[in-house]
């Protein structure tokens, strides 16, 4: 049970990094920031702010693949992430009033969510074999 388990874990793991990862493309352009979020880049300042934020993404993407060979920091990235997707979520869900692309990513990180939650049972399962 511990291999196909283990297998199982690092699958949900992979994917809660690629949902944190994908926004990286933001900092290509602001054309991509505006296509991805539905939104208008008015501003120098909020351009800067945003492609920031895809870079932050980038960084919490690979810090959660990086954990997949590097384990003792699995628990530390997984709570990263955890927190991340939460934490839109909830600001989403306080400001209110969004668009159809914002709802978008609100249910991808819901099913991120979903996701970390059976990596993290699996990891104790395993942890328990």
């Amino acid at each position: 049970m511990g291999s196909a388990m283990t297998i199982f874990t690092n699958v949900c793991i992979f994917l809660v990094g690629l949902i944190n990862f994908l926004p990286v493309v933001g900092m290509l352009s602001a054309e991509k920031i505006e296509s991805t979020y539905g939104v208008s880049i008015t501003s120098s300042e909020l351009q800067i702010l945003m492609q920031h934020r895809a870079l932050l993404f980038g960084l919490i993407g690979s810090t959660v693949w990086c954990s997949l060979i590097f384990t003792t920091i699995q628990t530390a990235t997984l709570t990263l992430a955890g927190f991340s997707m939460f934490g839109f979520i909830v600001i989403a869900l306080v400001v209110g009033d969004y668009n159809s692309n914002i709802q978008q990513i609100v249910r991808a990180d819901v099913v991120g969510l979903v996701i970390l939650a059976s990596a993290i049972v699996g990891k104790t399962l395993n942890s328990k074999s």
